[in-house]
């Protein structure tokens, strides 16, 4: 598998996609010329699995390991969970010339990436991505954060990796209902981008678990996405333009997760109901053919993902909600909305009944 570059001005870096690389971990940062202190964040599901290894691999090497556990799941990504990594790093006597090193899916790798963006002003962090959604998409481009209790994200920072090893092999041990979550982010990525990505998944029978893909597909949805993502952060860091596209399906998928409390759907599960808004949205506004929208329906589906608003959920709540998004500007939404498979466009100018009808569509029955 290939070694993807995001060329980036000031802060170059390469995702290596290897099976078995996550043994050659110690060598890889050698290779970026890191040294001394590493902070292991994890949390116990990953640390039992692969903790050790990494661990030995940075031993060898010549690194001296400490290692700092928190809670899994999106509702632990706080502020208080933060301060558990900070007391580490601390207690360690870390150094600006130490590094954090993420091993995990994208909620460790966004913490850490905080972590190491505000510890003593700036550290050195590595993203080891153990989800299929951060191997794609959460471990790549630098945006890290916690979320506030009133949204997803709202306090965070940009602090781009040295180094985002994938090893895929790590899959093996991800629960199903993780893998198609991450599957929600690949559809995006073909929604937006990558038509030949798009069709390849078509092909599949099944997208919904890891031992339904097969090695070839697993190896084209690993590098087109990340090489989509990886052209899109190089031409737009921060987010002044172009990146915003990488937010498809964010928009109520955020809200859906932040008034669901994070424990009714995972991230790519409300990421998969923000795609099929956005693309009735894009329908309704003219934007987008029915043929096109239905076929990402299709591939949603395949790939076991609902489709529909959380029973109970409110409406005007979700209207409501959509103010506090990150991406608000002057006061307008901005939407993310597909215009052919493969392309998409920004437009902050979607009448709110136009959100509100199509929200009411999509209710359970």
């Amino acid at each position: 598998m290939p070694t993807i570059s995001v060329e980036l001005p000031k802060h170059p870096y390469s995702i290596v996609i290897e099976p078995g690389s996550l043994d050659a971990l110690g060598q890889s940062m050698q290779q970026q010329n890191l040294k001394g202190k590493v902070l292991l964040v994890s949390n116990p599901s990953i640390f039992k699995h692969y903790g050790d290894r990494a661990i030995a691999s940075l031993q060898a090497a010549g690194f001296s390991v400490s290692q700092c556990l928190v809670p899994a799941g999106e509702r632990y990504k706080t502020p208080a969970t933060l301060q558990k990594i900070y007391d580490a790093a601390l207690a360690e006597r870390f150094e600006r010339s130490s590094t954090f090193v993420a091993l995990g899916g994208g909620v460790i790798g966004d913490m850490t990436g905080f972590a190491a963006a505000t510890w003593l002003r700036g550290l050195n962090v590595v993203q080891v991505p153990t989800s299929l959604l951060a191997m794609v998409d959460a471990a790549i481009g630098g945006k890290t954060g916690v979320n506030h209790p009133q949204g997803k994200n709202l306090i965070g920072a940009f602090h781009q990796p040295r180094l985002v090893l994938i090893d895929p092999q790590v899959l093996k041990t991800l629960p199903a209902r993780e893998f198609r979550a991450g599957m929600a982010e690949v559809i995006k990525y073909g929604v937006i981008w990558d038509a030949q990505l798009f069709e390849a998944l078509e092909a599949a029978k099944r997208l919904n678990q890891f031992s339904a893909v097969s090695e070839s597909l697993l190896e084209a949805i690993l590098t087109h996405s990340c090489q989509a993502k990886a052209h899109v952060v190089s031409k737009d860091e921060k987010e002044a333009g172009l990146r915003a596209i990488l937010n498809y399906g964010h928009t109520i998928g955020h809200a859906v997760e932040s008034l669901t409390g994070y424990k009714v759907v995972n991230h790519g599960e409300a990421v998969g109901i923000g795609m099929v808004a956005a693309g009735q949205i894009a329908v309704g506004m003219g934007l987008w053919d029915q043929a096109s929208c239905d076929r990402q329906l299709n591939l949603i589906q395949t790939a076991g993902l609902p489709t529909q608003l959380p029973s109970g959920l409110d409406i005007d709540a979700i209207v409501a909600a959509l103010q506090t998004d990150k991406k608000v500007q002057d006061g307008k939404v901005r939407f993310i909305l597909p215009t052919q498979i493969g392309v998409a466009t920004i437009v902050d100018q979607v009448p709110t009944a136009t959100i509100q009808h199509m929200l009411h569509q999509m209710q359970p029955n």
